[in-house]
């Protein structure tokens, strides 16, 4: 785990329910083998079950209508959809992404904090070190080096990308990996087929 600006504070002292939705999410998740090795999708089948553990929470995906009002003249400042929203906390799961979707995240959660729609954000991703499980199961070239990953993250948080909301980052790490019943062969996914969320 990592944060900025005092983010696990902000969470736990206005946002404690939301909080400990995530952490029991966090702590009852495992990173199946099965669904490593399927076919991707529009959305991966781990960021599914991640979201929908805090679906069932009350948590929702959220598309903000935000505007900016100058005078009489309004100019609508369009952000993009969170996956999981509940009481001004958003949280993004970023399984197998390009890069560039942290940093479309960072700047929905920079602009929803600056106006006041969000209080802090969650970013859910993977360590940088699961490739090597990638590489057992031979699908190293399907998480490769510009997908998102821990270590291409946390440099964008450090260098401003999200401004002045608060961030928590969470990892997940080999210790979640479970070697599951394997999927049949025709839902097994090519090598270089990349997932996005």
């Amino acid at each position: 785990m990592e944060e900025w600006r005092n983010a696990v504070g902000v969470l736990t002292t206005a946002h404690d329910e939301e909080w400990q939705d995530v952490l029991h999410a966090l702590r009852q998740f495992k990173l199946l083998r099965s669904e490593i090795l399927k076919k991707g999708g529009r959305k991966s089948l781990i960021a599914i079950r991640f979201d929908s553990y805090l679906f069932a929470r009350g948590w929702l995906e959220k598309q903000f209508r935000t505007a900016i009002k100058i005078d009489n003249a309004e100019f609508e400042t369009p952000t993009h959809k969170v996956d999981c929203y509940k009481s001004r906390v958003a949280l993004e799961v970023e399984w197998n992404n390009k890069t560039e979707f942290y940093d479309r995240d960072l700047n929905n959660f920079r602009l929803l904090f600056e106006l006041r729609a969000i209080d802090a954000g969650i970013i859910v991703t993977r360590c940088s070190h699961l490739q090597r499980i990638f590489n057992e199961l031979g699908k190293g070239s399907s998480y490769g080096a510009s997908t998102t990953h821990l270590d291409k993250l946390v440099p964008r948080i450090e260098g401003g990308g999200a401004g002045g909301c608060p961030i928590v980052v969470f990892g997940m790490k080999e210790a979640l990996y479970v070697e599951d019943q394997l999927p049949s062969p025709d839902e097994i996914g090519e090598d270089d087929e990349e997932e996005s969320d």
